[in-house]
């Protein structure tokens, strides 16, 4: 299955949270796909891949403009030509695949991720798009090739709006961006913290979604998460208590959305 991951908000931890995820899912012995949609490539950094400026490689944004029907292999890295070691292959994005957010109104746009995904990710069990804090062009192509939306949301007010404009966008606009079969999978909550407004927060978000759409467990702000993200590695590498803990926490967020995802068929 492909899976957006995204919100209208910026700050949430987003990406960290599908590179971790990734991670668990491969260490399910799934394997998975990431594609980095989004121009700051922080997906693309976080699982070890490096820019050669002087012998530039095909990216994401290479496919997205050609515009040809399974594409999009031409820019795979696989998982052991990346420095990470966690265990995913990668269509990589650099800060170009802004360019093709002016192409949005040329017939056809919405659909290229999903020809440029044609023909060849069926053998991955799971692809994950990481994608911009916006309800733009790009992230209009990573729903249109999806089977499914995942929300990644803090507990503070801005979020969950972001996220409430999200589901919306999903659940009012699937036909429209040509894919009615698009649906809304569930959230899942980072950064919570042991404060006041992150319970009324969560409160509210059980009331706004319903508790079964909210993939356990919410997943806690550490540190430990920041540096695996900074260090471009999984958090399984962090062999502390705090890296244990967080790994089992990663490890049974995968299940949850595993279960989500099925159920999203």
């Amino acid at each position: 299955m492909i899976i957006t991951i995204g919100n209208n908000k910026g700050g949430v931890g987003k990406t960290g949270i599908l590179v971790q995820l990734a991670a668990s899912l491969a260490r399910a012995n799934r394997s998975v796909l990431v594609v980095d949609l989004d121009p700051q490539g922080n997906a693309s950094r976080q699982l070890g891949w490096e820019e050669d400026y002087e012998n530039p490689s095909p990216t994401i944004g290479d496919a997205l403009r050609d515009a040809q029907e399974g594409n999009g292999a031409g820019a795979l890295v696989e998982a052991d030509l990346l420095d990470s070691g966690i265990g995913v292959d990668l269509l990589p994005a650099r800060v170009d695949l802004e360019n093709r957010i002016s192409e949005a109104a040329t017939v056809g746009a919405v659909r290229r991720l999903r020809k440029a995904l044609a023909g060849w990710t069926d053998t991955y069990d799971i692809v994950l798009i990481d994608t911009p804090p916006s309800l733009g062009h790009l992230t209009q192509m990573a729903l249109a090739a999806s089977d499914a939306a995942v929300c990644v949301t803090q507990p503070e007010f801005d979020s969950v709006e972001g996220m409430t404009r999200f589901r919306s966008f999903v659940e009012e606009h699937a036909e429209d961006i040509a894919n009615p079969a698009l649906r809304f999978a569930g959230v899942i909550v980072n950064l919570h913290k042991n404060l006041n407004e992150h319970v009324f927060q969560m409160d509210g978000l059980r009331e706004l979604v319903g508790e079964s759409e909210i993939l356990e467990p919410v997943i806690p702000e550490r540190a430990v998460i920041k540096e695996a993200a900074a260090a471009g590695a999984s958090v399984a590498e962090y062999k502390t208590a705090a890296g244990k803990r967080v790994t089992e926490m990663f490890d049974e967020l995968a299940v949850s959305f595993l279960t989500k995802i099925e159920v999203a068929k």
